[in-house]
């Protein structure tokens, strides 16, 4: 259609309010197709949703943060992690470069640590010993989501179920430009309360009683992993595992993308789980010590 220059510059200038509302409608379209927000759903059906993602993982790649409170200080950390279960084998490599190799069943139990400082040389170490448990809140057994797991199932030896019931549905909010669901307990009743130790008791076997967790039972009590309590000895344990936690969850695989966990003092521990792959195979190469790339 040809237009005098006049007329055409009038039909542009009132043409572009137009042609720029379309594009901004088309554009907050695409922005809200990709941030839609998640389905609708339940405190019931986001538990059970979870815990059966999380039973039903063969094999887990991904990249964790991590910030524990040790002491008075957070500290920080990145690993690269890879796991496989039924048998459970693990690799890890933090932000230091130490490496971990754990595979069921092989180097008579212990994990291969090849830690990235002198003398430069593979240790075979417990995974449940003082050495790998020194500095930090988990076990390498533990490694990917089983805490929150055990958080939501509750301790075999604790009856009093009420923390594990008081997870619920908090609404959605967006990771990593993601809608996530919100699940969160929140548990005024935390605190430390005394215990007297029975006959053969650990501090494992104290923090399975109460589901608190081992590391605060060792922390406040100045004990060792493993050590043996005296019949009768009173320990401050803490009551539960959390006051408040609060767990984001992917929709599209119902794992975890963050758990933020606090106590009486704050924030207790954080973990971001980055670049997920669930359930595709991870070849059995890549756990064993003469990997391409690794130090063992």
């Amino acid at each position: 259609m040809f237009l005098p220059p006049i007329r055409r510059a009038v039909f542009l200038y009132l043409s572009l309010p137009l042609a720029t509302g379309l594009l901004a409608s088309q554009s907050t379209a695409r922005a809200s197709k990709r941030l839609s927000p998640a389905a609708p759903i339940t405190t019931q059906q986001l538990i059970s949703q979870l815990s059966t993602a999380i039973q039903n993982l063969k094999s887990l790649r991904c990249t964790a943060d991590a910030r524990e409170r040790i002491g008075n200080k957070y500290v920080p950390d990145r690993s690269l992690m890879k796991l496989s279960f039924n048998p459970l084998r693990v690799y890890i490599k933090n932000g230091k470069g130490v490496e971990v190799l754990y595979v069921a069943g092989q180097n008579n139990g212990d994990a291969w640590v090849y830690p990235n400082a002198f003398p430069y040389v593979t240790l075979s170490l417990d995974p449940n010993g003082a050495l790998m448990r020194k500095g930090q809140h988990h076990t390498v057994l533990q490694a990917g989501f089983g805490t929150i797991a055990e958080l939501l199932e509750g301790s075999a030896s604790r009856p009093d179920k009420s923390f594990n019931h008081s997870f619920r549905y908090a609404g959605d909010t967006t990771v990593q430009g993601r809608p996530h669901y919100i699940l969160r307990s929140d548990y005024p009743q935390f605190r430390y309360v005394a215990y007297k130790a029975g006959r053969n008791e650990t501090p494992a076997t104290v923090a399975a009683r109460f589901g608190c967790g081992e590391y605060r039972v060792l922390e406040r009590n100045k004990l060792s992993v493993g050590e043996k309590l005296d019949e009768g000895q009173v320990l401050q344990v803490p009551n539960v595992y959390a006051r408040r936690t609060i767990v984001l969850v992917d929709p599209k695989t119902f794992l975890p993308s963050s758990v933020a966990v606090y106590d009486d003092q704050g924030l207790f521990e954080k973990y971001d789980f980055l670049n997920v792959v669930a359930n595709q195979p991870i070849p059995a190469a890549e756990f064993t010590k003469g990997y391409s790339g690794y130090k063992f």
